[in-house]
């Protein structure tokens, strides 16, 4: 796990009694792409949402571009982060969720540009302009004045994906993107995310699309109960599981 962009290092998050990551290390490098696969409940979008701290994990540690997420060290110690210092990781760990989260009464254009505006204070002009190009990006220009309303949900999803990389993230995330589409509406997101990819992002994916594992990440991890049963390779993980377990899984996808 040396030099690693992501570090994951003995990450337990329990919600009530209930253990829902048991001591995870996970890494991910610079610019590649790591596929999360495995059945529902077994912690995926919990560890995605420990990265993005919107959930603080009990024991480990997690570093970004060498920055510890979520807590700081005192006096050999940690202490959790106020909400504004997590605000400030926050904005460099973009993420997108599996429905929309747009706000309704704004169009495409204002919701890319609202977290420049209000977060990292930019001029009005300069968050427009940024946010107009990132709509053509993901192949939305002509509906920047369109509300959501007004979009389909791959649409929609496009317009949360343009609207994460306002921010400049250094890494993305994205929980089950295409979980909430229609089938016809899958590809169009899957194809800015293959840009997105072919473009250098580091990004973390949690998905069921096995042809885009398959095609475009350089890493798969399988998750089971709260744990890394095996990753690797998605030629090795996908084509030849080790565990049973996943052989199980895959069989059923």
């Amino acid at each position: 796990m040396n030099e690693a962009f992501i570090e994951l290092r003995g990450i337990h998050k329990s919600f009530g009694k209930v253990e829902v990551l048991k001591g995870v290390d996970y890494a991910v490098d610079r610019g590649s792409v790591s596929c999360l696969i495995g059945p529902s409940g077994s912690g995926k979008s919990t560890l995605l949402r420990c990265i993005n701290s919107l959930e603080q994990p009990e024991e480990g540690e997690i570093r970004v571009d060498g920055v510890l997420i979520g807590k700081r060290v005192e006096k050999e110690n940690y202490r959790v982060l106020d909400e504004k210092e997590i605000a400030v990781q926050r904005a460099a760990i973009g993420m997108v969720f599996q429905q929309f989260n747009l706000f309704p009464h704004m169009t495409a254009l204002e919701n890319v540009m609202v977290g420049p505006q209000w977060v990292k204070r930019e001029d009005r002009s300069q968050a427009r302009q940024r946010a107009l190009d990132l709509l053509e990006q993901v192949s939305l220009g002509e509906r920047a004045d369109h509300f959501p309303a007004e979009l389909s949900g791959g649409q929609q999803q496009r317009v949360a994906i343009a609207r994460a990389l306002s921010m400049e993230p250094k890494v993305m995330l994205f929980d089950e993107p295409t979980s909430a589409l229609d089938p016809e509406l899958v590809g169009e997101v899957l194809t800015v995310m293959k840009d997105l990819a072919n473009g250098g992002m580091t990004m973390i994916v949690v998905t069921h699309e096995m042809s885009f594992a398959h095609e475009v990440a350089d890493h798969v991890a399988f998750m089971d109960g709260g744990v890394l049963v095996e990753e690797g390779h998605p030629r090795d993980v996908l084509s030849s599981p080790r565990s049973d377990r996943a052989k199980d899984f895959l069989s059923r996808v």
